[in-house]
């Protein structure tokens, strides 16, 4: 006589060393295999779009900052870029040029604990030591340059708060070669390792017509075939002006969100690489310091996080503070394909498959 399966409910998070932060997932299982899943979110809000309306201009950088923590500056950027768009302002070429290299060498620190903590969600204890060595020398230049390792504050409508320190071409020239070494011992450590890619490949795929519909973005997407880079869709910046590569994969699994991730650090660096070749000297900021009074007028901009492309909406009514902004954040996004990718895994890969998606919740909840 067949038994019906015995459905049994248990509770992942919000406490739990593997959700990466306050996220809870209600998962229905049926002896070790998951026949549902139900994320839950909402642990971390803060109210940050809110804020942003009682915040001068210059003050809501702080709170981007403190959306995804692990990508300050590339969030800075992207809301300083949607007030520039709205004032029709154009900033000076080194402001271009430091914005885009702070946000590779973030891109890079980003990753690094994202290949780190992968390790750690396979039972590798060895790959985060590295990848902490490689982001602590990126923090540490972040420190030197912004005076702060983390919500540094430092790119401002108009450009950026300073100029670069006097040592900064000396920093980058100490650095560069040793972050190399770290992401290249942590791609031979982690990568093609027989435990690894058992825990890993065929893993959690999703097609790439499924992602597109989930609104996936970033590696997560360009691991499903998918070469779609909103450096390169629409270049914004100064990214035109680089040659660089936008790796994908194939079959979307967890094995191919992790690989796109070490190889766009390898690009990255060459976009670091090119930026400080081409650097010119001269003014950081077109404003200097004054009250911001954008024209009345709405924008929309989008750039690409380490997690993905981050869309910033803003509505001015002429004030020094904005009526209205919304943000369209990657993590949040991407975590909407969680509960398909999640049915029918075994109860062990859930972790590893919601690792993958690389979700910082600060940027889901806001």
């Amino acid at each position: 006589m067949e038994t019906q399966p015995v459905e049994l409910m248990i509770n992942m998070g919000p406490q739990h060393p593997s959700t990466h932060g306050v996220f809870r997932m209600v998962l229905w299982v049926d002896g070790e295999k998951i026949v549902n899943a139900e994320p839950h979110i909402g642990y971390l809000h803060r109210g940050s779009e809110k804020l942003c309306e009682g915040e001068q201009y210059a003050q809501i950088v702080t709170l981007f900052d403190r959306m995804d923590y692990l990508a300050n500056f590339n969030n800075e950027m992207a809301f300083c870029s949607a007030v520039e768009k709205l004032m029709g302002l154009e900033i000076p070429e080194r402001a271009e040029y430091i914005r885009v290299i702070l946000c590779e060498l973030n891109r890079i620190a980003s990753h690094l604990l994202f290949v780190g903590t992968m390790g750690l969600d396979a039972g590798a204890m060895t790959p985060v030591m590295i990848a902490f060595r490689g982001r602590e020398r990126i923090q540490g230049a972040f420190e030197s340059i912004s005076g702060a390792r983390m919500m540094h504050n430092y790119i401002h409508v108009g450009g950026v708060k300073e100029d670069l320190p006097d040592n900064f071409r000396q920093i980058m020239a100490d650095l560069l070669p040793l972050i190399s070494d770290d992401i290249e011992e942590c791609d031979k450590l982690l990568t093609y390792n027989e435990i690894y890619l058992a825990r890993t490949q065929g893993i959690g795929p999703i097609t790439a017509e499924d992602a597109i519909d989930y609104g996936l973005t970033g590696p997560c997407l360009r691991a499903c075939g998918v070469n779609y880079d909103v450096r390169k869709a629409e270049p914004y910046s100064i990214y035109d002006r680089f040659k660089f590569d936008i790796p994908v994969g194939f079959t979307g699994d967890t094995w191919e969100r992790y690989f796109v991730r070490v190889q766009e650090m390898y690009q990255s660096l060459e976009i670091i690489e090119q930026a400080l070749a081409q650097m010119p000297e001269g003014p950081v900021n077109a404003l200097g310091r004054r009250l911001l009074r954008p024209p009345k007028g709405d924008v929309y901009i989008r750039q690409e996080n380490p997690r993905g492309e981050i869309g910033v909406y803003l509505v001015s009514d002429g004030t020094d503070k904005p009526y209205r902004v919304k943000v369209r954040p990657p993590s949040f996004c991407n975590l909407s394909a969680l509960k398909h990718l999640l049915e029918g895994v075994w109860l062990a890969d859930s972790v590893m498959i919601l690792g993958s998606l690389d979700i910082v919740l600060g940027e889901v909840d806001r």
